[in-house]
């Protein structure tokens, strides 16, 4: 399976998935969608499930959408890898009903670590700034996910066939 051509959306890595599930009751639902080069661009709204003080974002939430955002760059260079640093610096509150508009870059690949950056803006992706954030993921083996997740996810809806179908091609370090 190759990468998502730019403007195409970068597909759900697990339904169930926290970020980008789009079966998880509470989750962001987030909508990711791969840009020119190793960019991609995310979007989702900050509903009543998401709130830490009364009527705001809760920043653990944010860093969330950040690390689902981030994450989403690693399928277009082709490779399985998983957060090791992440950086997240708060800018300004993000009330409930607000979108959150997440521009994502790679800045550089060094053996197995994989350096990007993020944006979160509020409302249009040309609005203020909410959120910024640097990570640092690690190249790590399919086989990482299938040794320290619970069997009974790895197994619901066919998840290792779904994982395997999707990551055909990939690259993989020891």
């Amino acid at each position: 399976m190759d990468a998502p051509a730019p403007g195409e959306p970068v597909v759900s890595h697990y339904h169930l998935c926290f970020g980008c599930g789009v079966d998880h009751p509470t989750g962001l639902h987030m909508q990711i969608t791969a840009g020119e080069g190793l960019n991609v661009t995310a979007e989702f709204e900050v509903g009543v499930d998401h709130q830490g003080a009364p009527g705001l974002a809760h920043g653990g939430m944010l860093t969330t959408a950040i690390d689902e955002t981030l994450s989403a760059i690693n399928w277009l260079l082709r490779k399985s890898a998983v957060t090791v640093q992440l950086q997240t610096d708060f800018r300004r509150p993000v009330p409930v009903g607000s979108r959150v508009f997440i521009a994502a870059e790679c800045v550089g690949v060094d053996g197995r670590k994989i350096f990007t950056e993020a944006v979160g803006r509020l409302n249009a992706p040309d609005g203020p700034i909410a959120v910024k954030a640097k990570a640092v993921f690690v190249e790590v083996p399919l086989e990482h996910f299938f040794s320290y997740g619970r069997p009974e996810d790895l197994e619901h809806a066919s998840t290792r066939d779904e994982v395997q179908e999707r990551t055909k091609g990939l690259s993989f370090n020891p």
